[in-house]
């Protein structure tokens, strides 16, 4: 297994901290055990450190000049997926997932490769920002941290840093919307470009009919709209699945939960203010609601993506980047180092979130979206797994044999994303986990389980990697629905065939 390298100074030092949870994260997702991601983690760490390192050195300083590169944390998840491509050349692709193996031989994947002007919109705009502004809009939106954190990190004014990422942010769309203009499209497309831009642009706008069905239908327009929209939380999976590709949609949520393991839900730096702001949260729910036929289309066409998730361009070829003497200075000028060693990084969520992962560790897997549904699951009820529960008691009632945790994440008019943490007594070796869903309700994806529906009633069932689950341990996963009406319940839930408590 390749050796990491060694930093040269502090402030390397707590890049390294800083950046080798997230390389692991990604590489966790990328493989199929956990040594072959340990390896892949440190083969791409160390080969994104390099270029890393030729970047800055050939930078011209003092002449406002910078390197067309990405930020740091996403040109080392680019190292890893590039890194798993020769992996998969040199005749190692067993040791990645099959998913990924396919993608990689797939019309998708050449898009990294492909004409500069035909990669992603995302991965564009995010190399047209300068470097100090394209750090604060990849931590804030993509990696989920707080903006107190993403200020001490950068050594940004706390009391401004929301300021300045609600002006990079329009810097970012003002690239993408560019670069959508210069893209190749068809006529059909180029007639919807200046309307596209205009909805977008004003929160109050609604979104016609005909162009939320192009939107339904076409990657590229869909791709703009992800980036162009600033007020229906777009972003993140934009940079997310642009930048990264391949898992990109599940790097994120895995890096969300990241966030809010390791800053609990009590810490004022903590990422959802909404919960503390009945007000904010009306009102963006007010938003969704104005832009859902929009929202909807976008994300029913990312979605089809999230199969294969978008390719986007290598490390090494930055495109056309436009001009940056159309402003001054980047917005979030960052301080000459990065803090210390002990700043709390982002990172997968793992036994101690309070501290980055130790490099050769691979963190549990959280978010791996499944392509198919259980052909031939057991109907309910199913036999228990191995148990080590103890006896219950004769004629008193036997306390639920699991616990279920079911939060809604997010909703459109036509379907709601949910999560599901199941609390097991029982050791098990294998799991099912069934519950219903309103009439008329249909889960289309499903992430960390392999899903089967007949009518209302769902089956997830546990993938090969987190099928085992200690006494007292978690199990959880992830899907999306399309919906008839607003509910968006699911109850009776059941583990194995016995009947579990809702939280």
């Amino acid at each position: 297994m390749p050796d990491l390298p060694s930093p040269q100074d502090a402030t390397e030092a707590a890049l390294f901290s800083e950046c080798w949870d997230a390389v692991l994260s990604y590489a966790d997702l990328c493989t199929a055990g956990s040594s072959a991601a340990a390896e892949l983690a440190r083969e791409a760490f160390a080969e994104g450190i390099r270029e890393l390192r030729a970047a800055e050195s050939g930078s011209v300083r003092g002449t406002g000049r910078r390197s067309s590169r990405l930020p740091r944390v996403p040109l080392l998840l680019t190292a890893v997926r590039t890194t798993a491509a020769a992996w998969e050349k040199d005749g190692q692709g067993h040791k990645l997932d099959p998913e990924l193996r396919l993608w990689l031989h797939s019309d998708e994947a050449a898009r990294y490769t492909g004409p500069p002007l035909e990669r992603p919109l995302a991965l564009r705009g995010l190399r047209d920002l300068q470097q100090a502004d394209a750090e604060l809009l990849w931590l804030a939106e993509a990696e989920a941290l707080p903006l107190p954190l993403v200020a001490r990190r950068l050594g940004l004014d706390p009391a401004t840093t929301a300021d300045e990422l609600a002006q990079v942010s329009r810097l970012f769309r003002d690239r993408c919307h560019r670069n959508h203009l210069d893209s190749p499209m068809d006529a059909e497309c180029r007639s919807y470009a200046r309307l596209l831009d205009a909805v977008t642009r004003s929160p109050a706008a609604d979104t016609p009919e005909d162009l939320s069905r192009h939107l339904a239908t076409c990657r590229q327009c869909a791709e703009a709209a992800a980036c162009l929209r600033l007020n229906t939380g777009t972003l993140p999976g934009a940079l997310a699945g642009g930048v990264i590709g391949w898992g990109g949609l599940a790097y994120l949520e895995r890096r969300r939960r990241a966030a809010e393991v390791r800053l609990g839900a009590g810490n004022p730096d903590g990422p959802d203010a909404d919960h503390d702001d009945p007000a904010r949260g009306r009102d963006r729910k007010a938003r969704v609601v104005r832009h859902g036929p929009m929202a909807a289309a976008v994300l029913v066409s990312l979605l089809a993506l999230a199969v294969s998730l978008m390719p986007f361009g290598d490390g090494g070829d930055s495109g056309t980047p436009a001009a940056d003497n159309d402003r001054g200075g980047p917005v979030a000028a960052p301080a000459p180092s990065l803090p210390p060693v002990g700043t709390a990084p982002s990172g997968s969520a793992g036994p101690d979130p309070s501290s980055p992962s130790p490099p050769g560790a691979a963190p549990s897997r959280t978010a791996r979206p499944s392509r198919t549904a259980d052909p031939t699951p057991e109907p309910d009820p199913e036999p228990q797994g191995t148990s080590s529960g103890a006896a219950e008691t004769p004629g008193a009632d036997p306390p639920a044999a699991c616990q279920v945790d079911y939060d809604v994440l997010n909703q459109w008019p036509e379907g709601y994303q949910a999560a599901v943490t199941v609390t097991t007594r029982h050791t098990l070796d294998g799991w099912r986990v069934a519950f219903t869903v309103p009439e008329g309700h249909r889960v289309t994806h499903m992430w960390d389980a392999s899903v089967h529906q007949t009518g209302g009633r769902v089956t997830a069932t546990a993938a090969d990697y987190n099928a085992a689950v200690a006494a007292g341990g978690h199990l959880s996963f992830g899907f999306l629905t399309a919906r008839q009406g607003s509910d968006t319940r699911a109850y009776d839930f059941t583990l194995n065939g016995r009947v579990c408590e809702v939280a």
